[in-house]
Formats: structure tokens, C-alpha cells, sequence
């Protein structure tokens, strides 16, 4: 989150940096002079309100962080953020709920932006058994789940490749956000032990070749699942929370993972059990 005690001008220089864009490649996107991108950056002027906001559509700043740049301004936020059990988005989280219920008898779960669970479905339960109780004490964040060795990390059988999707897709989170919190829990999880001792970076994230998509391969009490991943937003949310939810769906990589899932769920062996 960036903070509010900066000039507004710093942080449109970060943001635009950020995506690689030179004060001129902003400009003409903003259809604004380049020279006025300067005095703003160097804070010869002040952006107005509607400014700030036109500036962040084009930068693709994140909601958070746009009403962020709106308070370094010396505005209001814009962007509301509410809870999932408000009335004002009830039906948000009944369509929350609609999905991950409708998924079954395939795992699939709702997380926040730093990855923690805010939903799931009872296929999700087949995925936690020998974990740790003290990793599913709420908050409980899926990322660290997955890579802890008290989590799930003995149980993937391709954890190498695992956790440099994980680690990879929370690096292209940071770089989006410039969140610090995430920063932080990448460092966490890259801190966390790799199998042969190996460090995570982005080239040896893609250092080997993953095939169509990157599966999570899962040895459980029934026998190995073999799953992929799809992901679903809100579109066009103007809500803090619903613009930072996420739901993870997790698919059947292959024939046997399939029977396996349906037949755990017609026989009414529930994940937890």
C-alpha cells in the first residue's frame, strides 16, 4: 500500500515507472501535454481530482491505491471498501458462494488480495488433510499453506515446479500492486525450505518446461490428484473488497483425478472426514 505521507506527484512517478512508461508514452495515453505530466510529477501543479483518477485508469493502478493517490492529493477516497457479510454485498457473496458450491465435486476457494481465505467449498477439505492445525487458524493464507512444510509442501509431489508458479505469480502480484505486504510474504515464502536447496528467481521459475499449464500434483489418502487452476473476478467492481477478491477453481488434469474426485463425492466420504 503506498503510503499517504508522500507527495502525489512521487507517487505518480513511481506508478508510471512502474508500468515502463516515459512521461511522453503517459501523456499521449492521457491525451494530456507531457510537459504537463512533468509539473505534476515534480509538483509545479496540482491534479485535480478527475486528473488523478483519469491518470490511474491509464496506469492501471489498483483501487486501493488509487484512493491512496486520491488522499495524497488532498481528496476522498472514491472506492468504497466493504465486507463481505454487509448487506450492501450480499449478493456478491451469494454469487460467491453460488460458484464454489456449484464447482463441487471439485475443490475450488475464494481469497483476498494477500491470499487469505475467505470461502470454500467441501472439496477443498481433501486438500488439507495432514496439514498442520496451527495453518488453519484464521486468517488462513493459502499461499503459506501450500509452500510450508508443515502445510502442504510434503505432499506435492512436484513441488519444485509448484512453488516457482507460486512464487512467480505472487512476484507479478507485487509488481502490479507495489504492495509492501505482499512483498513481505513473498519473502516469506521464498525464505521457506525448496526441495535440493535450490533459491527461487524469475528465471528458474520458468527454467524448465511446464506443459500447457502448471498442475499441482497432490498426494492424498485416496491417491495422487492431479490439478490445474482457473481464476475469476468481479468484473469492473468499484468496491475495494470485491476488486481484490479472487476465486480459485481447481480442475481435473487428467481422467483418473476426475473419477477420483466424483467417486470420493458419490460415496459421501467428505474431504474433512
Amino acid at each position: 500500500m503506498m503510503t499517504q505521507s508522500r507527495p502525489v506527484g512521487e507517487l505518480l512517478r513511481d506508478w508510471r515507472q512502474r508500468r515502463s512508461l516515459s512521461q511522453l508514452e503517459l501523456a499521449l495515453r492521457a491525451e494530456v501535454s507531457a510537459r504537463h505530466v512533468s509539473f505534476m510529477e515534480t509538483g509545479r501543479s496540482k491534479p485535480s481530482r478527475e486528473m488523478l483518477l483519469h491518470l490511474s485508469e491509464e496506469l492501471d493502478i489498483p483501487l486501493r491505491e488509487r484512493n491512496a493517490l486520491l488522499m495524497a492529493g488532498g481528496f476522498a477516497p472514491v472506492y468504497p471498501e466493504g465486507r463481505l457479510d454487509q448487506p450492501a454485498l450480499q449478493s456478491a457473496r451469494e454469487a460467491v458462494d453460488m460458484v464454489l458450491s456449484g464447482h463441487e465435486p471439485y475443490p475450488a476457494l475464494a481469497v483476498d488480495r494477500y491470499w487469505s481465505l475467505v470461502a470454500a467449498n467441501r472439496a477443498v477439505g481433501l486438500l488439507l488433510e495432514g496439514v498442520s492445525p496451527e495453518l488453519l487458524e484464521p486468517p488462513v493464507n493459502v499461499l503459506r499453506l501450500s509452500l510450508h512444510p508443515q502445510g502442504l509442501a510434503p505432499h506435492i509431489a512436484n513441488l519444485a515446479q509448484w512453488r516457482g508458479h507460486v512464487l512467480g505469480r505472487l512476484h507479478r502480484q507485487v509488481d502490479i500492486t507495489a504492495d509492501p505486504k505482499l512483498a513481505a510474504l513473498h519473502e516469506e515464502l521464498r525464505a521457506m525450505p525448496a526441495p535440493g536447496g535450490g533459491v527461487w528467481s524469475k528465471a528458474s521459475a520458468h527454467a524448465e518446461p511446464l506443459g500447457v499449464v502448471v498442475p499441482l500434483r497432490l498426494d492424498t489418502r485416496f491417491g495422487q490428484l492431479s490439478l490445474f487452476s482457473t481464476t475469476t473476478v468481479f468484473g469492473t467492481p468499484v468496491d475495494v473488497t470485491l476488486a481484490e477478491l479472487a476465486i480459485e477453481s481447481f480442475f481435473p488434469a487428467d481422467r483418473p483425478t476426475a473419477e477420483l474426485l466424483r467417486r470420493i463425492a458419490s460415496e459421501g466420504q467428505p474431504a474433512d472426514a
